[in-house]
């Protein structure tokens, strides 16, 4: 963002002058500084620090991409799909996006595609953080987990899914350890398996997630100490015909390990499933990834398109 004041003094080489009424240099001043202070379409709104918007021919450079299970027969070498994207807006306009897909269509047997990139500053424990993203089903079925992890490149390859502390799952498959088929309804991490969201007025499900569809996301991720009320997170949507208003819809899901360490990276793993009995490759979408320090429920795009 600009400083207005700078703006007024540089940009316009304005000199205010008492030729009109105080009232009217006051009214002036104040369009003036209203015209400048708020950001444009394409400017971010302080304090939010960037992760990722995927703008960059250079955005994947600092991701590690890796499949730490590969059971594809016959093999195919680094089966994930984790790439880059460009989406058309309207004439002469683009933007974006990372798509991530456990492989291409037809190819089954990978089971863990890890992608991880990381953080610009670490969630110390103790801290509270807002992180933002933007989300987008291709279409289902598929398998995904995203989230935050405190752990560096190596342990995040050899734990997998128990790198993961706040997270979110996209899914539509059978859990055969609890006896249920999901239904695409966004899950949170809670007594050490998943929960819908939830209309927390009804307390009934939400419903689930509609593909081709852009959802904003906010986790409000608590890294204080379990005897302190932390390694939780709240979870805020908008986004689709269900929320086209921000919505709490998750009060103090848990982190999955419960480790009260910093959190250092950003981490997405997706699941082709089994050679015998695959759930699908359908992907998801990510762009605009943002942190904040605190709880700010506001958004750090001002171009959103949906």
């Amino acid at each position: 963002m600009v400083n207005s004041v700078h703006v007024l003094s540089t940009k316009l080489n304005l000199k205010l002058t008492l030729t009109l009424s105080p009232k009217l240099n006051a009214e002036l001043v104040l369009v003036l500084l209203l015209a400048f202070h708020f950001p444009s379409h394409s400017e971010t709104v302080d304090p939010w620090l960037k992760i990722n918007d995927f703008e960059s021919a250079a955005a994947l450079q600092d991701w590690t991409i890796i499949d730490t299970q590969n059971e594809t027969q016959p093999r195919i070498e680094n089966p994930q799909v984790t790439e880059v994207r460009k989406e058309p807006l309207q004439p002469n306009h683009s933007q974006h996006y990372l798509i991530k897909k456990p492989a291409a269509e037809g190819v089954v047997g990978n089971r863990k595609a890890l992608s991880f990139a990381p953080l610009p500053v670490p969630i110390e424990v103790g801290d509270t953080y807002t992180f933002y993203l933007r989300i987008n089903v291709e279409y289902f079925p598929n398998n995904h987990v995203f989230g935050l992890s405190d752990m560096r490149p190596d342990d995040i390859i050899k734990n997998a899914y128990n790198a993961i502390e706040p997270s979110l799952r996209v899914t539509d498959r059978y859990d055969p350890n609890i006896d249920y088929k999901n239904d695409g309804t966004l899950l949170v991490r809670k007594n050490n398996w998943y929960s819908k969201i939830h209309h927390p007025q009804s307390g009934t499900p939400a419903k689930p997630m509609e593909t081709d569809t852009w959802y904003e996301i906010w986790l409000v991720v608590n890294n204080q100490k379990k005897s302190e009320g932390g390694q939780g997170y709240d979870v805020y949507i908008r986004g689709g015909s269900e929320f086209p208003t921000q919505q709490k819809v998750f009060t103090h899901a848990d982190f999955r390990m419960q480790r009260e360490n910093p959190i250092l990276y950003f981490l997405a793993t997706c699941n082709t499933g089994p050679i015998k009995d695959p759930y699908g490759n359908g992907g998801l979408r990510y762009d605009d990834l943002y942190m904040v320090k605190g709880e700010v429920l506001s958004s750090p795009i001002t171009n959103i398109t949906f």
